[in-house]
């Protein structure tokens, strides 16, 4: 038996795990109080704004994929809100700008992670709105021992938030001074915020009404006048370095509702896996299954030089096309078709070779060749960055911890009813806090480009291609499988990782989460200051010094992380006879699965 940092948690009555302890404990009391994954996810999802909130906000964005138990397969609830009616090319360009900051008000789009929660609420869980909301309220009142990279991130912005942000200086630095680590942190602004929200929901007279009432309150009544109230007169500084007003309206956040769409589908090795459609970089994972499909994966030794070359240089391949060709697919023809198609797939592995790449190499597509030019001469630019705060999302202990992420929560239930959610956004690095709400904007529409005629161009209404990425899949013996992790442009790398030693190593959920793992900077980055390292490559060290000697004789540009500092996986499964399975990773000590 392989040696794994924890157990792989088994039971049948129910098994949830996130990016946080205390968040998975949360979504374990709803399933014992008889709700099901939906109240979990729902009741994890506002427990996590209030214990990383250097990750994610009320104010952010929910991809979430669920599948209720008599469903066939899984639906997305889009919880990605779009850019608002003054987020014009041309008016930021007029702010002096060449790219969108990656912090600050001209950064938010319109907040949509609440309204997706209350749709799963809604219209698939079965408690009370209060009953949801208490432990949030709960931390949020009376403390929460506060992580140590929470104490890290304010320390490092504490000038700033004094002279720039003093409305986060407040909330972040009570007393005028940086909160210690393990101790415990209250944002009671916050808690008297959704205290309000449910007085005013609970006059409603029906479960369905309270739901329905405190979106209103959130979209339309005192937390969206809140927030017009604020962005009309405030002028902040942000990551390019000028004081800017943010174009978010009230208006802007009453006009738009979260929904459902189907996902993204794809065939590989006898599973079926599910991804967000192109408004998310989701596609990349089954564009690199296609590729992959045609390989001997399975012949490879998973930890070995030859596994770590290939899946690095496939997703090369499958980020280059995010990069030339995904976008809102509402507002651009995507050609989702034949990214995934057998014939493109062969093309591209045949573009692969014992060395490793340096160049761009988006796929090329009839029609839509400007496209992929466009996308190599983005990447070879070099933007310069600005001396304000709050760029970039990526994960890991080993990068500045100036700069967000995310979170990530699966579920699942004694019913089989499972989420995999990850919510992200509103980070307290991202934007000043709201005067009242306890909460700051957004910083989502970074991942806009300020030129016409891409898909991914700044325009009013259009969602921002996201990095979120939840996954699910569903195994040729019937298991259901529920599985994401933070990471901005690693999300679907390392989920990538995860999957192909699941099927092809035989390990159960913890092994394949605590195996070894690296990622690759190569790609043009989702967050400002959107830079790329050619040929760059991450490893963890417990590949080994051979592993990692030969990795370097095919020509990547190696980077050796620190030990346990490279992904934050989670994930949850139930075997058709009933058996739920789960685990997380250990790595910056904070992510947990529990269940019975």
């Amino acid at each position: 038996m392989t040696f794994t940092t924890r157990p792989e948690i088994t039971g049948t009555f129910g098994v949830a795990t996130s990016t946080h302890w205390i968040a998975s404990a949360v979504g374990m009391r709803m399933l014992e109080h008889g709700g099901n994954a939906f109240d979990a996810a729902v009741a994890m999802g506002f427990t996590l704004h209030v214990v990383e909130p250097h990750l994610n906000g009320p104010l952010g964005d929910m991809p979430a994929l669920i599948w209720p138990t008599d469903a066939d397969r899984p639906v997305m609830i889009c919880g990605q809100g779009p850019a608002p009616a003054g987020a014009t090319i041309a008016h930021y360009r007029g702010e002096g700008l060449t790219l969108i900051p990656g912090s600050g008000l001209l950064a938010t789009v319109i907040p949509g992670a609440f309204d997706a929660w209350m749709l799963m609420l809604r219209d698939h869980g079965t408690m009370a709105l209060r009953d949801v909301l208490e432990p949030a309220i709960h931390y949020a009142r009376h403390g929460h021992p506060l992580l140590p990279r929470v104490v890290n991130t304010i320390a490092g912005l504490a000038d700033f938030f004094r002279d720039e942000w003093p409305t986060s200086f407040a909330t972040w630095m009570p007393g005028g001074a940086v909160p210690e680590a393990g101790a415990l942190f209250r944002n009671p602004a916050l808690a008297d915020t959704w205290d309000r929200l449910l007085a005013e929901a609970e006059a409603a007279p029906t479960r369905t009404a309270q739901i329905d009432a405190a979106c209103k309150a959130f979209s339309q009544g005192f937390i969206a006048e809140a927030i017009d109230d604020y962005l009309r007169d405030a002028c902040v500084m942000d990551a390019a370095g000028g004081r800017r007003k943010g174009v978010l309206t009230g208006q802007d956040m009453a006009g738009w509702q979260a929904g459902y769409e189907p996902p993204v589908p794809t065939d590989y090795h006898g599973w079926t896996v599910w991804k967000g459609g192109p408004w998310t970089q989701g596609p990349s994972l089954l564009q690199s299954l296609r590729v992959l499909s045609g390989l001997d994966v399975g012949a490879m030794d998973l930890n070995g030089a030859a596994f770590v070359h290939t899946v690095t240089e496939v997703m090369k391949l499958s980020f280059a096309d995010r990069e030339a060709y995904y976008g809102d697919p509402l507002h651009s023809e995507i050609p989702m078709e034949t990214l995934l198609s057998d014939s493109y797939a062969a093309a591209r592995r045949a573009q692969l070779s014992d060395h490793a790449s340096t160049e761009q190499r988006p796929g090329q597509i009839a029609g839509l060749e400007a496209l992929a030019q466009a996308a190599v001469t983005r990447a070879a630019t070099d933007f310069g960055t600005g001396p304000g705060p709050g760029a970039g999302e990526p994960t890991m202990a080993h990068l500045t911890e100036r700069r967000g992420d995310t979170v990530h929560i699966d579920v699942i239930d004694r019913w089989g009813n499972a989420v995999s959610a990850t919510p992200s956004g509103g980070w307290l690095q991202s934007s000043p806090v709201i005067p009242g709400l306890g909460m700051p904007l957004n910083s989502r529409a970074q991942m806009f480009w300020l030129d016409e005629g891409l898909p991914t161009s700044l325009a009013p209404g259009r969602r921002p291609r996201t990095t979120l990425s939840p996954s699910m899949a569903l195994g040729p013996d019937g298991t259901r499988m529920a599985f994401g992790t933070p990471g901005g442009d690693q999300q679907d790398q390392w989920q990538l990782i995860f999957l192909l030693r699941l099927i092809h190593g035989g390990l159960n959920l913890q092994e394949a989460i605590d195996a070894p793992l690296f990622n690759t900077a190569h790609l043009q980055a989702s967050f400002y200051p959107r830079g790329t390292r050619p040929g760059h490559l991450m490893v963890e060290p417990n590949f080994g010094t051979s592993v990692i000697d030969d990795l370097r004789r095919r020509g990547h540009a190696l980077e050796v992380a620190e030990p346990w500092t490279v992904g934050r996986l989670t994930a949850a499964a139930r075997t058709p006879d009933g058996l739920l399975r789960a685990a997380a990773t250990p790595r910056l000590m904070q992510a947990y699965a529990v269940g019975r």
